[in-house]
């Protein structure tokens, strides 16, 4: 009796790398399910598809989806895994129906097979699980596996974009109903789904639940205030694009006043404060929207769209008001005490200091180095960044001369001091390790649509226990002196820069991406400068002539190939970090 065909369509499949020499790569696939086995095959033009792998369904252990916090390096963003034989093998599907459809026809045939007890959500990458941390590839799972059941107890909606964010509890919550999430207070939680306007879906090791939500912690948002003071509020401000969001008089709906000084197509007042209603499709998704072309699964979302393109509007959002007038991230002078220098940079000193009890890194800013107004709102959104791999910022203190800005403390100092301190005592595995780490809070900031600007080991951060952290990301562009400029007044570390950003000022991620292969190239260097005794002219001509720099010596080959992958001329043909990170966590694994 033949097997009867159950589910068939093309997905893509990360290869299992059964052997510790195997690439790690990304293909489309054309999958078929039956009664007896799942097969995919390669689908050429004008020629017979050619079968690549076949499970017998009688094999499989566990099928399940898989949430994670790491960006998915390839066009289908909703992974799923199925164990067999002691390998995993992961499929990304289109989109979460398709995933959904698939898991439960697998667990449907597989659901009386010999199944593991419990099974792991998320990746095997970087040499451990990210759910757990345990080192063993085929150690016990973490969370119960349910052959019965799909991935959550309560059907989600679908998620709202392909990028995965993270999200960090501000205080401990105490669950009320069964499918609450108990929160801890400054843990991360990978969020599922924010299109419900009062809760949102949310995962760690232990599952899915929801988490009650509100905009009250956004410093644009003013909930008990009339449309009258709000217009008093803003145009006693009296900046272009001041703005703030409210409750409107209809319960549920919101409003953006924003402050203006374009002349008005209707004969309108000049400045005035216009008002626009926070709109939601009728498609039942959640997707908010100011102008409808351009549609949004959170508030936050918007305004943060908003803030940086007017996008139908009279003026894009450029400054947050709020009815206490104070700066959200201010830190208290009387909390902080100042100690011993520790260096100084670009900004000034860096001085060690406690805060809240804590052991702080402190930046004090050069008066004469940058505008005030422009970098506090630089500091709002740095420090809505936030990343295990990125050196957190914690505050701005405006009330003390000069200005200083209140970090992390990384009691190893900066990765290129950290490099030359240990010159051959750094084995191949901890160089990696580096480049992992800096690869994971890179791809993090891709992924936030985040330009570094300045990616290099003296702008990353070693902690007591060598994990090695971005710094200063996004600072660059308001430094006043002439340290990082050319001819052509954009600030730039020429050795560490991209084709594009040296000819045209051009940054992007992928600018950032050939910083970051620079920065490797320092790694496997041990803290040497690149092009240590060239200027920056015969720099930049030997670039011009398709030169780069030459493999390290303590670089493996495969290493070198993703250096030199990270400089190529154009940067649409350099990888993004997300595939950086997986091409390095599959060398770690090997």
């Amino acid at each position: 009796m033949f097997p009867r065909v159950i589910l068939k369509g093309n997905m893509i499949k990360k290869s299992q790398q059964k052997k510790r020499t195997s690439p790690c790569n990304y293909k489309e696939r054309f999958f078929v399910l039956d009664t007896q086995d799942l097969k995919y095959s390669e689908r050429r033009p004008g020629k017979k598809p050619m079968m690549k792998g076949c499970i017998e369904l009688s094999r499989i252990k566990c099928v399940e989806i898989v949430c994670t916090d790491v960006p998915i390096p390839c066009n289908y963003k909703y992974p799923f895994q199925i164990f067999h034989d002691n390998h995993y093998l992961y499929i990304f599907a289109p989109d979460n129906d398709c995933r959904q459809r698939w898991v439960r026809a697998l667990k449907e045939e597989t659901k009386h097979n010999n199944l593991v007890p419990k099974y792991h959500p998320n990746f095997w990458m970087d040499g451990k699980w990210r759910c757990c941390q345990q080192t063993e590839k085929l150690a016990t799972g973490c969370h119960v596996y349910n052959p019965e059941a799909s991935a959550s107890k309560k059907p989600l909606p679908q998620l709202p974009d392909p990028e995965v964010r993270m999200v960090i509890a501000l205080q401990d919550y105490t669950p009320q109903g069964d499918d609450d999430l108990p929160l801890q207070k400054d843990q991360e939680y990978v969020l599922i789904n924010s299109s419900h306007p009062e809760w949102w879906a949310v995962q760690d090791n232990q599952g899915i639940g929801l988490i009650v939500v509100n905009l009250s912690s956004h410093r644009w948002y003013n909930k008990n205030i009339t449309r009258g003071d709000a217009e008093a509020l803003l145009m006693k401000e009296g900046k272009e694009g001041a703005f703030m969001v409210r409750d409107s008089r209809q319960a549920g709906i919101y409003t953006v006043s924003v402050f203006t000084k374009a002349p008005g197509s209707n004969g309108e007042k000049n400045p005035r404060v216009k008002h626009y209603l926070i709109r939601q499709t009728e498609t039942g998704e959640g997707a908010f929207y100011l102008a409808e072309k351009y549609l949004f699964s959170t508030i936050p979302e918007l305004i943060h769209y908003h803030q940086h393109n007017a996008a139908g509007m009279t003026t894009r959002l450029r400054h947050p008001v709020s009815l206490d007038g104070g700066y959200q991230w201010e830190v208290d002078p009387e909390e902080l005490t100042l100690g011993e220098e520790l260096g100084s940079g670009q900004f000034g000193l860096v001085l060690e200091g406690r805060w809240r009890e804590m052991k702080v890194a402190v930046k004090m800013i050069r008066e004469e180095c940058m505008s005030d107004e422009d970098f506090k709102e630089e500091a709002r959104v740095m420090m809505r960044l936030s990343h295990y791999k990125l050196v957190q910022l914690y505050g701005v203190c405006t009330q003390h001369s000069p200005m200083c800005l209140v970090f992390e403390f990384m009691e190893n100092g900066c990765l290129s001091d950290y490099l030359r301190d240990r010159k051959g005592r750094l084995s191949q595995d901890v160089m990696l390790g580096m480049c992992l780490d800096v690869s994971d809070g890179m791809a993090y900031l891709e992924s936030s649509n985040f330009i570094h600007r300045d990616l290099a080991a003296r702008n990353c951060l070693v902690s007591k226990n060598n994990e090695v952290k971005v710094s200063d990301f996004g600072m660059t562009r308001f430094v006043l002196d002439d340290q990082y400029t050319s001819s052509q007044c954009s600030k730039f570390p020429v050795k560490w820069s991209a084709p594009e950003v040296i000819k045209f000022c051009k940054f992007s991620s992928k600018s950032d991406v050939w910083s970051f292969g620079v920065l490797m190239w320092e790694v496997y260097n041990e803290g040497r400068l690149p092009y240590e005794n060239r200027s920056n002219a015969e720099v930049v001509e030997s670039l011009n002539t398709g030169l780069r720099l030459l493999k390290p010596r303590l670089a493996p080959d495969a290493v070198y190939l993703l250096m030199e992958w990270c400089w190529k001329e154009k940067p649409d043909d350099r990888p993004s970090f997300a595939l950086l990170l997986h091409e390095l966590a599959s060398l770690s694994d090997l």
